[in-house]
């Protein structure tokens, strides 16, 4: 089965390094996620994300001068159909102590997984082995693709 059968239905949350691979071309892992990103152009698959993943993706291009990648990743994020960014609210953050608090799961992980259980995700797709299991949530490696 390939990832996108994987995935299932509804909402799919989706880690800061997924939109890396997407618009940094990464030749190993691109051919993966870009079926899912196609999938949510199409109206398919509804990809959640939050907005931790802004600052994630703009510090390399910021650090390096380089606008206009700075500037994909921004329309990416907020203009791409299929792609939602859920905002880091009070509610976000106080779900997010509650993950760190249970899981011991660093911030930036709490906040991501956070975002996708609001935003009704029941998969998160991610690279980090590092996360904890979180109930009502499958994790997917995109490593085991």
């Amino acid at each position: 089965m390939g990832l996108i059968e994987g995935l299932g239905d509804g909402p799919t949350g989706v880690d800061t390094s997924i939109f890396i691979y997407l618009l940094e071309e990464h030749p190993r892992f691109l051919p993966l996620v870009m079926p899912m990103f196609e999938s949510a152009d199409a109206g398919a698959r509804q990809l959640v994300t939050s907005t931790l993943t802004l600052l994630e993706v703009l510090v390399v291009p910021y650090r390096s001068g380089d606008m206009q990648l700075a500037e994909r990743y921004e329309r990416t994020l907020s203009h791409s159909r299929g792609v939602t960014m859920i905002p880091l609210t009070r509610n976000q953050l106080r779900a997010a102590a509650q993950l760190r608090a249970l899981t011991g799961m660093r911030t930036p992980d709490a906040l991501q997984i956070a975002a996708a259980l609001g935003g009704g995700c029941q998969t998160f797709v991610t690279n980090d082995r590092r996360l904890a299991d979180v109930p009502g949530l499958r994790i997917v490696q995109l490593s085991d693709y």
